[in-house]
């Protein structure tokens, strides 16, 4: 197959994988009676139709972002952590504490809160690492049940250790000296937003450019031929956590410490929930390449901000919004998920499974 077929083919896929997604949430919104050109309209006028819209769906954008990394780079190591939740929750937590309680100059304060929820991230990946490599635990089980575990911890710290009193709904607001500045008034963009991109390619150079994602990558393609060079099986396992750990954890600092107007985790976690889940679509419509995810994080985060015009300006009920905007997810999704069995299986050929 030449280079031009192989271009078309990477372009027609998700074209049509979109097309797909569009025509049966159309049709499912025919079904409970609602005008499908309308609410289109609303969604995509409402995710980019003006600029301060633009800016609100890229701040969508920032927590999923950083959640699909988790997910993606444990896919590259050959694991399924959909552990970002729960680190998600920690990272949230971790930067509430440093960013409310500690008194320090700006910009040291919000650098500092950063880091504390990116380590908070990291450290609730710790044990389901090592349950992996010592244990044998599959990940996927250990993931499940630390991120409830991370769910009920964080509910129970927010309502009794760190509610601001006479304001149960909420935390502590972080200090100002450890908010990120606000790029665009109107609009709940902020700085915070560099910091992801940052990270996000320093994993795209972390995998192509260093001896670490190396053996990361190939551990994650061929297990047998990684250990037959030398690679630690054990080492590429608890990196990918850890790497996992810290974009979640900063996923939740940036909605804390880089999200107006509360500055603060809700005492139900509306801020943080779901966005670990939402990560591993955006991974999967990325092709889990650090590059691609950050363009689909910023289709879903327009899909996220743009859907809330949906029920304003076409009266389509909430949860049919999510209905539709998941079923787009989805068939933009399904195509890396089948790439991601036929390699799957094609591994456990290799390994005589």
């Amino acid at each position: 197959m030449g280079f031009a077929s192989r271009a078309l083919e990477t372009v027609a896929q998700p074209v049509m994988a979109l097309a797909i997604g569009l025509a049966v949430a159309a049709l499912l919104m025919a079904i409970y009676g609602y005008d499908p050109v309308a609410a289109y309209r609303a969604l995509f006028i409402g995710a980019y139709g003006t600029p301060e819209d633009l800016m609100e769906s890229i701040a969508f954008a920032v927590p999923i972002m950083l959640t699909g990394i988790t997910f993606a780079i444990g896919l590259k190591a050959g694991l399924f952590n959909i552990g970002a939740e729960g680190q998600l929750y920690m990272g949230a937590i971790g930067a509430v504490i440093a960013g409310a309680f500690l008194s320090l100059p700006w910009p040291l304060h919000v650098i500092v809160a950063t880091l504390v929820g990116m380590l908070f991230g990291l450290l609730w990946s710790v044990v389901p690492a090592l349950l992996k490599v010592f244990r044998g635990v599959h990940e996927v089980i250990s993931t499940i049940m630390f991120n409830w575990i991370a769910f009920y911890l964080a509910t129970y710290l927010v309502l009794y250790r760190l509610a601001e009193p006479g304001r149960a709904e909420k935390t502590y607001s972080v200090l100002e000296t450890a908010r990120y500045g606000i790029l665009f008034e109107g609009t709940s963009l902020t700085s915070v937003v560099f910091v992801a991109l940052a990270f996000v390619v320093g994993i795209h150079i972390f995998l192509g450019q260093t001896k670490a994602g190396f053996e990361l990558r190939t551990y994650g393609l061929n297990p047998d031929a990684a250990k037959f060079a030398g690679i630690s099986e054990k080492k590429v396992i608890v990196l990918s956590f850890l790497i996992g750990g810290l974009a979640a954890g900063l996923a939740g600092a940036s909605q804390v410490l880089g999200r107006p107007p509360t500055w603060a985790l809700y005492g139900t976690l509306g801020n943080v929930v779901k966005l670990g889940f939402d990560g591993i679509g955006v991974a999967l419509i990325g092709r889990n390449h650090p590059i691609g995810i950050i363009f689909a994080s910023l289709f879903v985060g327009g899909l996220l901000h743009g859907g809330r015009y949906m029920e304003i300006y076409a009266g389509v009920y909430s949860e049919l919004v999510d209905a539709v905007t998941g079923l787009i997810i989805i068939a933009l999704a399904v195509p890396e998920v089948f790439e991601v069995i036929k390699r799957y299986r094609l591994k456990r050929k290799a390994l005589g499974g």
